[in-house]
């Protein structure tokens, strides 16, 4: 008989990634290896053991297949290849098996809502509306007066229909007219995208990153969006100027039918015991969170944009977590955080107005590890980037292009990574790459940070380990005992460990009286508070982990 303990164990090994840290790769921007500029998959092979170094347990790579590349690689032409710019599958394959022998998960973007209008299928719908795929995207008549048939607006600005005018009808595109939405109403069309993703599953690939998720079903009604009365969509790509935040999305996106489609995705993953992580992006993206991996049968986790926003304080990061953990109390869901990814400001520039502090980088990554779930971390986080300013003529981003000057769109958060100073162009490529690299950066470069002590760079290392021997930052409960701005203070329990840690999220020093009967925590890496009985004195950007004394110590 299998004891308990062995089958503990068993299931602890199965959930991995609860708590875990997953590092995102933006391709085009990681290591070019072959001259062209833009990074590719030989690169991101060359460079796993710095981030199997890191002490990251799993890799989340962003699109590298077949695209006209007109959203870079969101807007999908064939969802079973590798884009030549990247490489082949070959090169895929050997990426998954070093990984692997590194002791590195894979999970691969997925773009299910919507395909490249170069798509096969696509080429075929539009054709006419006889064909044998013309219900595999949304179409729908106009009105009479020849208008779309719905208010509905793109997230990238404009309306959300695309006219075609062989067929005479509209097709919804949420976000660019060269992205078509599938009609995920129609059950081939399910079938079809599981087909896509066990493709990648037979490959080895650990689990799925799905962009978008809360977009595959729309209102089959087609009725139009309630205005928001004046209050912008809280999402940290849709900017004050966009009339995407004028309406309440409420029939156009997170419909009720995609449940059962996620359960259905579910019965798949588990079949190859890979996980999976939901993009949501939504009105309140909490909500949707709780529900998308809720009971088990869902998404394994999910994450949404409240911590990608620019308003910075302990009671929005509190207040997030707080919200989140209500909804999921009964349900059991879970949640992946971020700071920063490919469609925001990098964190840095966004929440440190302006700070050069290197305490600031460390602080967030010890409060982000610190919270209840599995957290991402953005290539170039580790080094402590800052947002880039990508001139207009070098600009590549058509969503920062069409709202130039208002946005300058996402090319600033994905420039190349600076790996030597030393080298032309940071030693990312030989030649000039796809977005400039900026100076700024190759003072931040890996070769200067690697054996720097105390570097941002050797306290990812150094706080990662330390994290991982932590049983109750990786698995525990969360609570939050109250302190004033700018000290965020949160307790984590597990069996056998109680955790208290206290981050001063000011550039100012701050002080705060412990509760009784907590000893320093060591090793994380963070400059070591003061302490004096229970006063605690944090310098700016500060943190201090204690454990709580065993009550037969007390």
């Amino acid at each position: 008989m299998t004891s308990q303990f062995t089958e503990d164990q068993g299931n602890r090994r199965a959930e991995w990634w609860r708590g875990a840290s997953i590092y995102q790769i933006y391709p085009r921007s990681f290591q070019d290896t072959n001259g062209d500029g833009v990074g590719d998959l030989p690169g991101i092979t060359a460079h796993l053991p710095y981030i199997a170094d890191l002490g990251i347990e799993a890799i989340w790579i962003s699109p590298f297949f077949t695209s006209p590349m007109r959203d870079f690689g969101y807007d999908v032409s064939d969802y079973r290849n590798v884009d030549p710019i990247f490489g082949n599958l070959a090169d895929f394959d050997e990426l998954v098996a070093k990984a692997h022998a590194l002791g590195l998960k894979v999970l691969i973007d997925q773009v299910l809502s919507h395909s490249s209008d170069q798509h096969p299928w696509f080429k075929e719908s539009r054709s006419n509306r006889t064909n044998a795929r013309s219900d595999w995207y949304v179409w729908a008549d106009p009105r009479p007066d020849g208008s779309p048939p719905s208010n509905w607006q793109s997230v990238f600005g404009g309306a959300a229909w695309g006219w075609e005018p062989r067929r005479r009808q509209y097709f919804l595109h949420n976000f660019l007219e060269s992205q078509p939405d599938l009609n995920f109403h129609c059950q081939a069309v399910q079938d079809q995208m599981l087909e896509e993703c066990r493709f990648w599953l037979e490959r080895g690939v650990d689990g799925f990153r799905f962009d978008a998720c809360n977009f595959h079903f729309h209102d089959p009604q087609l009725r139009n969006n309630p205005p928001a009365r004046g209050k912008a969509l809280e999402v940290s790509s849709v900017r004050p100027g966009n009339p995407y935040g004028m309406q309440v999305h409420r029939y156009d996106k997170t419909r009720p039918e995609n449940l059962p489609f996620l359960r259905r995705l579910r019965e798949l993953l588990d079949a190859y015991g890979a996980v999976s992580v939901g993009e949501v992006g939504d009105e309140d993206s909490l909500v949707t969170m709780a529900e998308y991996t809720g009971g088990g049968d869902k998404l394994h986790m999910a994450y949404g944009m409240h911590l990608l926003t620019d308003e910075f304080s302990v009671a929005r990061i509190r207040g997030a977590v707080e919200a989140f953990e209500k909804r999921v109390k009964q349900g059991g869901g879970w949640a992946c955080w971020s700071l920063s990814n490919h469609d925001c400001v990098r964190v840095v520039t966004r929440w440190g107005n302006g700070t050069q502090d290197p305490a600031f980088p460390k602080v967030l990554l010890a409060m982000l590890g610190s919270l209840r779930g599995t957290f991402c971390v953005y290539q170039g986080e580790e080094l402590g980037l800052t947002e880039a300013v990508v001139p207009k003529n070098r600009l590549t981003d058509p969503y920062g292009i069409a709202f130039w000057p208002d946005f300058k769109g996402r090319d600033g958060c994905r420039t190349p990574i600076p790996w030597t100073p030393e080298a032309p162009f940071g030693g990312f490529s030989g030649v000039d790459s796809w977005l400039p690299m900026p100076a700024e950066h190759l003072a931040r470069a890996v070769s200067l940070q690697a054996e720097a002590p105390g570097s941002v760079l050797d306290f990812y290392r150094t706080f990662l380990a330390w994290r991982r021997r932590q049983p109750a930052l990786r698995e525990g409960s969360i609570t939050f005992p109250r302190a004033p701005e700018p000290l965020l203070v949160l307790r984590r329990e597990s069996p056998g460990q109680s955790i208290l840690a206290v981050f001063n999220l000011g550039p100012v020093p701050a002080e705060f009286t412990l509760p009784p009967h907590i000893d320093p925590l060591h090793g994380h890496g963070l400059e070591p508070a003061q302490l004096h009985g229970r006063r605690l004195g944090l310098p700016p950007w500060g943190g201090f982990f204690g454990q709580s004394r065993p009550a037969t110590q007390q």
